[in-house]
C-alpha cells in the first residue's frame, strides 16, 4: 500500500522532477510530518468525525484540493528563468518544500480515512489503551512511509537534476509539473467520501 504511488507520493515525484533531489527529500520529510498530525487524529476519533461527517469531510477536501489548485497555476505561471536559477540548497526554498509537503498531507482527507480504516484492524483491546496501541502502528506504518517517500524522491530529484542542465527541458518540466499539481487537485475535488461510497 505504501509503494503504490498515491497523491502524497506523485506530489514529492513533482517536485523532485521540479526543483531536484534536496526540495524533493524536504517534500518527503513534510509529508511524513503531516502522517503524525493524521495518526494523533486517528488515536484521538478525530478521523472518526471526518468519517461521519459529510460537511467536514467536504471542508477538508476543498481546502486539499484549492491548496493543490494553487500550486498548480503557481508553477504555470512562473518563468523558466526563475526554474532555472532555483539552487536546490537554498534554505528557504527547502523549508517552503517541507511546509507544502505538510500541508498536502494534512489536506488530503483520503488520508485520514485511511488511517480511521486501517490502523484500528490491528487493535487488541487486550493488550492495552487503544490509543495507545495505534499510536505505535502509525509510528511503524510512517518509518515506512518515509523510507519509500525518500527512495521516491531520490530517484524524482535525480531525473529533475539531469532536467535542469537542459534548458531546453526547462518549459517542459514547468509544465508537466504544473500538470500534476492541477491533476491532483481535481482528483481531490472529485474523491467521494465514505458516505457517497457505501
Amino acid at each position: 500500500m505504501i509503494v503504490v504511488p498515491g497523491p502524497n507520493l506523485i506530489y514529492i515525484l513533482a517536485r523532485g522532477v521540479e526543483q531536484g533531489r534536496s526540495a524533493a527529500v524536504a517534500s518527503a520529510f513534510g509529508v511524513e510530518t503531516g502522517s503524525l498530525f493524521h495518526i494523533a487524529a486517528a488515536a484521538a476519533g478525530l478521523s472518526a468525525l471526518l468519517a461521519s461527517s459529510q460537511l467536514a469531510f467536504d471542508i477538508v477536501r476543498y481546502l486539499g484540493a484549492a491548496y493543490l489548485v494553487y500550486l498548480g497555476i503557481r508553477t504555470l505561471l512562473q518563468r523558466d528563468e526563475h526554474t532555472a536559477a532555483v539552487a536546490p540548497s537554498d534554505g528557504r526554498r527547502l523549508w517552503h518544500a517541507y511546509r507544502q509537503g505538510v500541508l498536502v498531507n494534512v489536506l488530503n482527507s483520503k488520508v485520514a480515512l485511511f488511517f480511521l480504516a486501517f490502523l484500528p484492524q490491528f487493535v487488541d483491546p487486550v493488550r492495552g489503551a487503544a490509543w495507545a496501541q495505534i499510536l505505535v502502528f502509525g509510528a511503524v506504518f510512517l518509518a515506512v512511509g518515509l523510507v519509500v517517500d525518500l527512495a521516491y524522491a531520490l530517484a524524482a530529484g535525480t531525473v529533475g537534476d539531469w532536467l535542469r542542465s537542459r534548458p531546453r527541458a526547462l518549459r517542459w518540466q514547468r509544465y508537466s509539473s504544473a500538470a500534476v499539481y492541477l491533476g491532483l487537485g481535481a482528483a481531490a475535488a472529485l474523491t467521494s467520501s465514505r458516505h457517497s461510497r457505501s
